[in-house]
């Protein structure tokens, strides 16, 4: 018996070892996932490219909501004018197309919310496996992240490697972006010389 307590005895130590050789080789790290949102590069020209779109397509509303408001001012204007028949039927209309112009402007906002959730979860999905094959690359056993939704309550600053991940992934963004414009150039003039 006093050999077998011996014998677990070493087997347990042996394992403690092999455990603490294993620590020594863990390699983890984190990364502020809004700061890499804030300055990734491609974030944000997804975020300039919705705002653009979402002004563009206010302009145009606005135009509608201008002829709104002049038709309800000469609506106040001419209420008394035409009695209160007049007013009933022209109130109606102006509330319908209040109404319209509600509908419009969150049909707008909608459509920008779908379009640009689409490509920002598609670029959320690219960055998780960019980092996920950055990790292996690296020999990380974990990479955490932090920011917004922080699942990481402490880490030392120097496992954050949050700066290496964004200046790859621009560098990655730059380099495909520019092979994009040399491709459109060439079709150019492809289409050109059909010409």
């Amino acid at each position: 018996m006093k050999k077998s307590i011996l014998v677990f005895g070493l087997l347990l130590a042996m394992a403690s070892c092999d455990k603490a050789a294993d620590q020594k080789d863990f390699k983890t790290a984190y990364v502020d996932t809004s700061k890499l949102l804030d300055e990734y590069t491609e974030a944000k020209d997804i975020e300039e490219k919705y705002k653009s779109k979402g002004e563009e397509m206010g302009k145009q509303l606005e135009a509608e909501v201008a002829r709104f408001r002049t038709e309800a001012a000469a609506f106040q204007k001419n209420a008394e004018t035409y009695g209160p028949q007049w007013a009933q039927q022209k109130g109606a209309e102006l509330q319908r197309k209040e109404q319209e112009l509600s509908y419009a402007q969150q049909a707008i906002l909608r459509q920008l919310q779908e379009e640009s959730g689409k490509e920002m979860d598609s670029l959320v999905k690219d960055v998780k496996k960019f980092i996920k094959d950055y990790g292996k690359e690296k020999g990380y056993n974990y990479i955490y992240g932090t920011g917004d939704a922080a699942t990481v309550l402490y880490a030392k600053d120097e496992y954050d490697i949050t700066n290496d991940v964004i200046k790859l992934l621009n560098d990655k963004y730059k380099s495909t972006s520019s092979d994009d414009k040399k491709d459109e150039k060439a079709d150019t003039k492809v289409d050109s010389t059909k010409k």
